[in-house]
């Protein structure tokens, strides 16, 4: 009876319907301790922040900090970040590049070699780190891309890049979007008045209703290519998922853009900004690219499409895209669009399971685990999939491969990895596993159940006793880790 139970979660599970939650985190150091001060990143920080606020933001602001005292509230932030749909960091201050790594420099920073920059400087992948476990988007801004501070006391090169300005290309992780105020290896300018360019036109743009993040971006990279004169080029780095999103919410009449299926909202997108869409799409954007193509996949709207949706996934998915991959797939699965060719449908899955796409990686589990696609089923291969799914935090693959340690199926572990990875489902934010945990937490065994009080008393989300039983406490304890406040 459990494994029938398991087979029916991993096909009805679904990301929660969460509330829109968004939190910042404010950086600005203009008043350094030993090297030149700058004129506007404390103004630059404090206004994004006034603006961040008024769109709906939960900021977190710092000006001046010391080291110590950033790098304690980035770990306080990353564990807010868990429960928000989007985090955002943006720094404002000095940043230099070392031997190919981004340090962002604290205001008591003293630095006379390198290794002070290492010890005392947080780097672009701390901020990274801090927003890494957001639900739906990840965002970095730098507004630090400006002339090395230090002069001869450290050395820039680098056996990869290296320079004697700007900062080093950053790579990462796919979901993530790093975007400088100055393309990688450039310096931004401070600005002549009381903001720099690069903040005047986040500001600007961040703040307009209905306007699409991927080209808010690229209006902010125009705006400030005009007021400089092509002298600062911002630019971004990584990707976002596949979701349209809005910063400051959608327009007025346009509530579809917040549907949860991808194929509506994006549908919902403006006629204006569907071109500017298509325009991105042109220069090889694939995020572009797959916009398009799920509008022509809603089939309440007049541009569905399933054979144009197909071409234009077929040319995200050469391009290396593994949410592209993933959907191609689906439609060769159905023959929507496509002929229908379940050997080339399971190709594309695992072209988008080798790149870690978590959504490929479960249902490739589920197909090992129950025989699909012609596959037989095999249950260890399953194991395998349904583990690195879970690494990469996908909340049904976390409830499914706990339930499968709970049943004592998975070598090596036992309650409080189990514990652990529905912990990590509830923080990523399945409503339906918030659900599964109040209303049948007997599925799970009494040592599992045990170990899950014990995580929520670790983060103080639960303060009764550890005995397994999920009364009024325990139930408090799950909906405060899912990120519901009472």
């Amino acid at each position: 009876m459990r494994n029938f139970l398991l087979a029916c979660l991993i096909a009805v599970l679904s990301p929660a319907a969460h509330a829109a939650e968004r939190v910042a985190l404010v950086i600005g150091v203009a008043d350094y301790a030993t090297i030149a001060p700058l004129r506007n990143t404390v103004n630059d920080a404090a206004a994004l922040a006034r603006m961040l606020r008024q769109i709906g933001f939960e900021v977190t602001t710092m000006l001046d900090p010391a080291g110590a005292d950033l790098r304690a509230t980035l770990d306080d932030f990353a564990f807010e970040a868990e429960t928000a749909d989007l985090a955002l960091v943006y720094f404002a201050g000095h940043g230099v590049e070392v031997q190919g790594e981004n340090f962002l420099i604290p205001a008591d920073a003293a630095v006379r070699s390198n290794r002070d920059i290492q010890a005392q400087a947080v780097s672009l992948d701390d901020l990274l780190r801090a927003v890494d476990r957001a639900r739906k988007m990840r965002i970095v801004i730098l507004d630090s891309c400006r002339d090395n501070p230090f002069g001869d006391l450290i050395d820039l090169s680098a056996p990869i890049g290296g320079g004697q300005a700007g900062l080093a290309p950053p790579a990462p992780e796919r979901g993530t979007l790093v975007a400088f105020a100055a393309r990688d290896g450039q310096v931004a300018l401070d600005g002549e008045d009381e903001n720099s360019p690069f903040a005047l036109a986040l500001i600007d743009r961040m703040a307009q209703p209905g306007l699409e993040i991927s080209l808010m971006f690229r209006q902010v990279r125009d705006l400030v290519l005009e007021r400089t004169a092509n002298r600062q080029e911002p630019h971004t780095y990584g990707s976002l998922s596949g979701e349209p999103f809005y910063l400051a919410g959608p327009g007025e009449a346009d509530e579809r853009v917040r549907d949860e299926d991808r194929r509506i909202a994006w549908a919902s997108l403006r006629p204006d900004q569907e071109l500017q869409l298509a325009a991105l799409a042109e220069e090889g954007d694939t995020r572009s690219i797959l916009g398009l193509a799920y509008m022509r996949l809603n089939p309440d709207a007049d541009r569905f499409d399933p054979a144009a949706a197909a071409r234009l996934l077929s040319r995200a998915a050469e391009a290396g895209s593994p949410e592209a991959q993933f959907e191609l797939a689906k439609l060769y699965e159905a023959g929507l669009g496509v002929a229908q060719d379940e050997a080339r449908a399971l190709a594309l899955y695992r072209q988008a399971a080798d790149q870690e796409f978590a959504d490929a990686l479960n249902d490739l589990a589920f197909m090992h685990y129950q025989g699909g696609l012609g596959l037989p089923r095999d249950p260890g291969r399953a194991l395998a999939y349904f583990e690195r799914a879970a690494a990469q935090r996908h909340p049904q693959a976390m409830f499914n491969y706990a339930a499968l340690i709970d049943d004592g199926l998975v070598a090596g572990k036992g309650p409080q990895e189990a514990a652990g990875y529905l912990f990590g489902a509830l923080r990523s934010g399945s409503e339906d596993v918030l659900d599964i945990l109040s209303e049948r937490p007997t599925m799970f065994k009494p040592e599992t159940r045990r170990a899950l009080q014990a995580l929520l008393s670790e983060h103080e989300f639960y303060g009764g006793a550890i005995d397994g039983e999920f009364g009024p406490g325990t139930q408090r304890g799950l909906r405060a880790a899912y990120g519901l406040a009472e």
